[in-house]
């Protein structure tokens, strides 16, 4: 890690909106959403999640979902630019959590931050905890997929 592996983009066809980022070490296009989603959770590390639309929320509460119901294995999902998502992490807290239909440690499954530097740590922190090797349930999961 830190920096010595490539950037990968998932990239969808769309008649607007989403285009590579010159970021981006490796583009891989889709055709379709389901598939872009199951390369995001069987292949990724962690989620940086910046500001966007439908799709964004789409993949974000697929990965809280499948993390949450141990379909998928625990990763850094975290979420930047704070004013952008404090509406949304209201209505988590106010609806969700008060109807009692998840649990308020489920919104310890993600971070909420607003810069870069923010982003790398939380990143970094988490790897060299746990390290990079899965466990043996970790890699039933990711074989499961």
């Amino acid at each position: 890690y830190a920096g010595k592996s490539p950037s990968v983009g998932l990239n969808i066809r769309l008649p607007h909106e989403q285009h590579a980022n010159q970021h981006q070490n490796i583009t891989l296009t889709f055709q379709h959403f389901f598939v872009r989603k199951v390369m995001f959770i069987k292949y990724a590390k962690a989620y940086v999640v910046v500001p966007g639309g439908f799709g964004t929320l789409d993949e974000l509460i697929e990965a809280l979902t499948l993390i949450q119901t141990g379909k998928s294995t625990r990763m850094p999902i975290i979420l930047v630019h704070k004013p952008f998502w404090e509406g949304l992490m209201t209505w988590f807290q106010d609806k969700l959590v008060t109807e009692g239909v998840i649990d308020q440690s489920d919104l310890d499954l993600f971070s909420l931050v607003n810069s870069a530097d923010e982003v790398l740590d939380i990143i970094f922190r988490y790897y060299e905890n746990c390290g990079f090797e899965p466990s043996a349930t970790e890699r039933e999961i990711k074989l499961n997929l």
